[in-house]
């Protein structure tokens, strides 16, 4: 099973409208980073861990794995450890763009995807959940109509 690893601050940054929000409000930013994981992983087999710097505010909860603050060390710190401690470094998934951390997931054989292409596909994939819906919403409307005039 991957195995996604995501700094989420680098993420939050290269997302506009949760960048801004995180310069009024840190918390609101990570509770809404949490909800878009949370429906982009909602149907896939995968193990998350959410790295963020600082201390937690308010309990927050991802559905497919854990939120890691890093309290007084670099989120970097322990997203290495993390990768050195992998049983299976080739099923990890690193989400980031610092070049540091990047280049240490590709010495460490992990699949690397920049936050910003990250976000790209997050976002597509909403559009398209978000089409599905609006299409079983009008077929399940037009079968009520075919009930209500016979045809």
């Amino acid at each position: 099973m991957n195995h996604y690893i995501i700094d989420g601050n680098n993420l939050i940054g290269k997302i506009k409208n949760l960048q801004d929000l995180q310069k009024k409000d840190k918390q609101g930013s990570r509770i809404e980073l949490v909800k878009l994981l949370n429906r982009y992983f909602q149907r896939k087999k995968t193990i998350l861990s959410l790295h963020l710097d600082g201390y937690p505010n308010e309990p927050l909860a991802i559905s497919k794995g854990k939120i890691i603050y890093s309290k007084n060390l670099p989120s970097d710190n322990l997203i290495r450890d993390e990768i050195d401690t992998s049983k299976n470094t080739r099923l990890i998934i690193l989400i980031t763009s610092d070049r540091n951390l990047m280049n240490y997931g590709k010495v460490c054989s992990c699949t690397v995807i920049k936050s910003e292409d990250f976000f790209r596909s997050i976002e597509n994939t909403v559009v398209n959940d978000d089409e599905e819906q609006k299409i079983k919403q009008l077929e399940k409307e037009r079968g009520e109509f075919e009930k209500l005039f016979g045809l």
